[in-house]
């Protein structure tokens, strides 16, 4: 498997954390794949074989080959069907939500395809530009000008949403709401109503995704392989809060993670990223 990352226009490091792709050879048995849950919103231009995401234990969808992957609270499944070869802008939690007029909830565990978002003229002549650019530069070059160019039109970004969700990245989702307003809990329902609306979760549920992040990072380079020693340094309150999490979220155990031959795809990410 080759993934890669690259940086966005400087101009828009405050909304999209990078431009990443993916390629992998046919493999002569492919197996699914299990996607975890990590805080951001994905476009994704899927430019090799198409690729399925199972919605059951045998029944499964083929992904649209340009679409948009919002907020994930569970594991996904993923089985290539041949070559992978994907291009993907992977935005902040709260990024994506300066670029649509929809209501980032809605988009929620689940693929939209793009041409539901930015309408189907514009969002074929973007595929189009991807599917037959040369090279990675020319992709993020063709999407670095179109983020651009939304830019200009509107610019919504809430500063104290953004300087909220970069204490909890900061922070490595341990922080609290109370102390994320100051004590000002009467703000509480506003904040949320904010988080919701561009973030697409509750500011509860990404610091639990944020956290879970922190524990699987140290998982997967081996840092250590003591759950009681993972749920310390990562502050959960007990291993059985670590371990609760855990099997929320990635839907196994934190022992059977290792075993698990699904997470081969997200080892490599999360591992790297």
């Amino acid at each position: 498997m080759n993934y890669q990352t690259f940086p966005p226009h400087p101009d828009l490091e405050a909304l999209i954390k990078c431009y990443w792709t993916l390629e992998v050879p046919v493999q002569p048995a492919a197996s699914r794949q299990r996607i975890l849950p990590d805080g951001c919103i994905e476009m994704i231009f899927i430019l090799g074989d198409d690729v399925k995401r199972y919605t059951s234990k045998e029944a499964y969808i083929l992904q649209p080959r340009a679409m948009v992957l919002g907020q994930i609270s569970e594991p996904f499944f993923v089985e290539p069907t041949g070559v992978v070869h994907s291009f993907a802008i992977r935005f902040y939690p709260y990024g994506f939500a300066n670029f649509t007029s929809t209501p980032i909830k809605a988009l929620a565990n689940k693929e939209t395809p793009l041409g539901l978002l930015l309408g189907e003229k514009i969002a074929d002549d973007l595929e189009h530009g991807i599917v037959h650019a040369e090279n990675t530069a020319e992709r993020i070059a063709i999407m670095d000008n179109f983020f651009l160019h939304k830019l200009k039109e509107t610019m919504i970004v809430d500063n104290i949403l953004k300087s909220t969700v970069d204490m909890m990245l900061s922070a490595k989702g341990n922080i609290t709401t109370s102390l994320l307003l100051q004590g000002a809990l009467s703000k509480r329902r506003q904040l949320e109503r904010k988080f919701f609306k561009q973030v697409g979760m509750s500011p509860k549920q990404l610091g639990k995704v944020i956290r879970l992040q922190a524990a699987l990072k140290m998982l997967l380079n081996r840092k250590s392989e003591n759950l009681t020693s993972i749920a310390y340094e990562s502050e959960y309150y007990d291993q059985a809060h670590f371990i609760k999490d855990f099997k929320e979220f990635t839907g196994v155990s934190p022992k059977e993670f290792y075993k698990d031959d699904e997470l081969a795809l997200s080892s490599l990410i999360y591992g790297k990223d």
